[in-house]
């Protein structure tokens, strides 16, 4: 008996868990194109108020961050030091569609009752969040704000890009790329807990509808709002459903890159994430991908997913 129940354990810690037991279903919103469609008008000035707002500091260790084996960082003698870094949110005002957020900062209760975070205990601890210095969390923010939140947008659902999840008003819709909630790694054992209770009272996740792009300008493409506006572009490495977000602002075009690439360095320096990331070759492939449409197109700003 002993032997078995022992087996047993070693199946489910061998196997992990999903990053989150929240429900999932086909995103109703969007409409799935080939990517080469946002190349249109993409130099024209869209509708969309963008704003990013920093909601904490915060650092972590480099080597997570920047892949410190590629041949560029080691000639810079890079080290795993800490790196300091950002915890942002971004707003999208949409003239007809209403307010959406971009990831979601930090929640009020990591500052003011952090005993009562949905990022608490174990989790809290493994990505020192002791260490953030809240600025702008996500609840006091949206309480600022003159309309509510129409939905959440999110890049991926690494408990940094959803700690402000638990001042999303209950019932307000969220969207994810496919594949997210359901993966299975050893580190969801712990995380799992914390990303469930982030997400609770909310609907069922919406998955955006990719297929495979003809021309593999990236993964995938939604046109979020059918008007060209926003684009969800799948990017798959960092995690399964990693999503950038391209937002044609009234200021022009604005890439959010989300964590394939986290840092300034990196992006400008070619080298991509580091141990962060689940998939490091797809992670490369998509990288190289994000890159190669921004030098293509001069006139987008691309905005990182840990710093300015």
């Amino acid at each position: 008996m002993k032997s078995l129940l022992l087996a047993l354990c070693l199946a489910v810690v061998g196997a992990g868990c999903a990053t989150s037991s929240h429900d999932v279903k086909r995103s109703a919103l969007g409409v799935t194109k080939p990517a080469s469609a946002l190349l249109t008008e993409l130099d024209v000035p869209g509708p969309v108020e963008l704003e990013t707002v920093t909601s904490c500091d915060w650092a972590v260790d480099r080597g997570g961050l920047i892949n410190l084996d590629h041949p560029t960082a080691k000639a810079a003698n890079l080290k795993d030091d800490e790196e300091p870094v950002q915890v942002f949110f971004h707003a999208l005002r949409h003239p007809t569609q209403g307010l959406y957020i971009v990831d979601t900062g930090v929640e009020t209760a990591l500052r003011d009752a952090p005993e009562r975070s949905a990022m608490r205990g174990v989790v809290a601890s493994a990505m020192n969040m002791e260490k953030m210095k809240v600025l702008m969390p996500l609840g006091e923010w949206l309480a600022k704000q003159p309309k509510p939140v129409a939905g959440v947008f999110l890049t991926h659902l690494h408990p940094d890009h959803i700690t402000g999840m638990a001042d999303v008003p209950a019932g307000t819709p969220v969207f994810t790329g496919p594949g997210e909630a359901a993966k299975r790694t050893f580190v969801n054992l712990f995380a799992q807990g914390a990303v469930n209770r982030a997400l609770e009272g909310k609907p069922a996740l919406s998955e955006w509808n990719y297929t495979a792009d003809p021309q593999g300008l990236f993964d995938g493409a939604v046109d979020v709002f059918g008007d060209g506006s926003v684009w969800a572009l799948w990017v798959p490495g960092h995690t399964p459903g990693s999503t950038a977000y391209l937002v044609r602002s009234t200021k022009g075009p604005v890439l959010l890159l989300g964590d394939t690439s986290h840092t300034r360095w990196g992006w400008e320096h070619d080298v991509e994430p580091g141990t962060f990331t689940q998939d490091g070759p797809r992670s490369v492939e998509s990288f190289r991908k994000l890159r190669a449409f921004v030098a293509a197109h001069p006139s987008v700003q691309v905005r990182f997913g840990h710093q300015h």
